[in-house]
């Protein structure tokens, strides 16, 4: 039997014991620790621990590979160094985690690390919720009313099924607020919090109606922000800073209630008026300029869209995107060229999603990967593959946009249509049915290129020998 105590005592002590520890978290297989002085441990010796199955440095985080056990191993080591499972290190850690930071020489490579680890952070903890809720969609897709039809789509059991789903996504936020804010040293519920504000359902109320919407006199872009993680990554970083400068002047009586009140007040104006829509402002003038870009460039501009499609989702530029696309649709009934760019990139995911699970050695990271590949062709669900393994494995992002670019390449160039708007899983192939035959075989050999390429790229070129060691 594994004697997760006796790793956990082996692994603090290898990583330079309670002292050396800002914080500590994990994800399905590893110990995510975030260490002040990240030159104490020596990686050869905490590979020889017994129970540990490899080492990852990867941005701001030191992550050992544990393997299923890895949530009781985690349990013990808080108990050992004496921090709370359900909380970020404070206080001294917090202080700590500045001077480490203001220490480091900030090349671009470090800056560019410290990025991805950072949205690593925010996102690794929510593999289980984005696959589960994932999963419950492809249920619907499969025996529900889109294919076998066991059940209605107005049954309760359809709805049950469609709310674990909007759970998982919808609350996107709220979920992603907590793991930004631990990640910077500050209670993660204060950063749910910044994500519950993001989600009231008043402030939505605004967006759709379009009314104007001003803070202390600051004319704000009101937005709705379900389903995006954009916003919130921006928005936490901001609250945090703010929140460690006001508690370090505030009296010890007063800081439980009047640090986070001051630091809300604060941040509020910069949060609502410059960095939640920023990704929206931003968006709406990148998208103007690819739905141009798009529609006078024939086949390239088609191939390019579907490369990027789905950084424009992650951000929620897409939106933007879309909205001239389904004028023309519903309009004509038709459509061409831009509007079925978003279909390849779509399997492009499912590539990624295949490869990985085809190439990964370790048999957590194979069940996830098989698991997001499963969600997104039958569920038409990517984020699994976006969150969990491309942003741990950054080449997939390049080998999936290259997937996209085939597919929508060869849709460009034989001029595919599209007559429906259907799911974004592998029933879209229908949506080429309603013109000839040779469409539908255009729309087939696209769909299915996409993915091929996006598979076979990410299976050989996905990860780094590094990677591959580690899992």
């Amino acid at each position: 039997m594994t004697d997760n105590k006796k790793i956990a005592e082996q692994v603090l002590r290898a990583v330079g014991g309670a002292a050396n520890l800002k914080d500590a978290t994990h994800c399905m297989t590893r110990l995510r620790l975030y260490l002040k002085d990240d030159s104490v441990p020596k990686d050869d010796d905490v590979k020889k621990i017994s129970g540990v199955l490899g080492v990852v440095r990867g941005g701001q985080q030191y992550q050992i590979i544990i393997g299923t056990n890895v949530p009781k191993v985690y349990e013990e080591l808080c108990k050992l160094a004496g921090i709370s499972a359900n909380a970020a290190v404070k206080d001294d850690a917090a202080a700590a985690e500045d001077a480490s930071i203001a220490r480091q020489k900030l090349t671009f490579k470090q800056v560019l690390k410290n990025i991805m680890g950072y949205l690593a952070g925010c996102m690794t903890p929510m593999i289980p919720v984005l696959l589960a809720g994932g999963l419950f969609r492809a249920v619907n897709s499969i025996f529900g009313p889109d294919l076998l039809g066991l059940y209605t789509l107005e049954s309760n059991l359809y709805i049950l099924f469609d709310f674990l789903y909007d759970a998982a996504f919808y609350f996107m936020p709220i979920l992603v607020g907590y793991n930004a804010a631990k990640q910077l040293g500050v209670n993660g519920m204060l950063g749910s919090f910044i994500g519950s504000i993001l989600m009231v359902p008043d402030f939505a109320v605004f967006a759709t109606n379009g009314q104007p919407f001003t803070v202390f006199g600051i004319p704000a872009t009101v937005t709705n922000y379900a389903q995006t993680v954009l916003p919130i990554m921006l928005s936490v970083p901001l609250f945090c800073l703010v929140y460690k400068i006001v508690k370090k002047f505030m009296p010890d009586l007063l800081t439980t209630v009047f640090t986070p009140f001051l630091s809300l007040l604060i941040s509020m104006p910069f949060i609502l008026c410059l960095l939640a829509p920023l990704g929206t402002i931003v968006g709406n003038a990148i998208s103007g300029g690819l739905a141009w870009f798009g529609m006078t460039t024939g086949w390239f501009g088609v191939a390019v869209i579907a490369a990027l499609w789905e950084f424009l989702v992650m951000s929620g530029m897409h939106l933007a995107l879309m909205m001239p696309m389904m004028a023309d649709f519903f309009e004509t009934g038709i459509g061409s060229g831009p509007m079925n760019a978003g279909n390849f990139a779509t399997w492009a995911c499912f590539g990624v999603a295949l490869g990985a699970a085809l190439r990964l050695k370790n048999k957590d990271d194979r069940s996830t990967s098989f698991a997001a590949f499963a969600s997104g062709i039958l569920g038409g669900v990517t984020e699994p593959t976006l969150y969990g393994i491309c942003f741990r494995f950054t080449r997939c992002f390049v080998t999936m946009a290259v997937g996209g670019f085939v597919g929508g390449a060869i849709a460009g160039i034989f001029d595919l249509k599209g007559y429906a708007m259907t799911s974004a899983n592998f029933l879209s192939l229908l949506c080429y049915v309603g013109g000839t035959n040779a469409n539908i075989v255009v729309g087939v050999v696209a769909s299915f290129a996409s993915l091929i390429v996006a598979a076979v790229l990410t299976y050989l070129f996905g990860f780094s020998q590094k990677d591959l060691e580690s899992v």
